[in-house]
């Protein structure tokens, strides 16, 4: 961790589990079945549990592996959010987090590139993935807990299926229907 991530960690500490908990649970909540933001919750769990698969590979080839799962799984729902939902973000007032949001990808991007280049049985890997984790899930919950909340309430309904089929469309592009 660099010296500007320990700074902001400490003035800026990570939100507890509760409180990313509470925001997911009001998000499903509102969230439509089938639309499109309760489909990034699906894949927000999704990446959860392969960050855990990371963690408890036994062996270097079984961590390398469950890397390469998680990063083709944050790649495609990146890219997927980058292409339909960080657009119409922008397209509906909120351009600073949507520009965020496309920082905060590329980044964590640039930092599993990274990770390949370690040890996969060393500390400083397991420090690297859980820097990764921890922006990944400050991302999640900024996506639950405000902004995607707030873009399902402002595109009109009959708009709704469209970005669903579309954010789908480029999941699939990336990762391939199983996801």
């Amino acid at each position: 961790m660099s010296f500007l991530d320990r700074v902001i960690a400490t003035l800026t500490p990570p939100e507890s589990e509760e409180t990313r908990m509470e925001a997911r649970s009001q998000a499903r909540a509102k969230a439509v079945t089938g639309g499109w933001l309760a489909v990034v919750i699906d894949q927000h769990e999704a990446i959860e549990v392969a960050f855990d698969e990371v963690r408890a590979g036994l062996d270097a080839g079984a961590r390398r592996d469950a890397t390469r799962r998680l990063a083709l799984l944050l790649t495609g729902h990146a890219n997927a959010e980058e292409a339909v939902i960080y657009p119409e973000m922008a397209d509906s007032g909120h351009k600073t987090h949507a520009s965020m949001a496309y920082e905060e990808q590329a980044m964590t991007k640039v930092q599993l590139a990274l990770l390949e280049k370690i040890e996969p049985m060393s500390q400083d890997y397991l420090d690297k993935l859980e820097h990764i984790r921890g922006a990944v899930t400050h991302h999640m919950y900024q996506e639950e807990s405000d902004w995607f909340p707030e873009l399902q309430a402002q595109v009109p309904s009959s708009h709704q299926s469209q970005l669903a089929a579309r954010f789908t469309e480029e999941v699939e592009r990336y990762i391939g229907a199983s996801a």
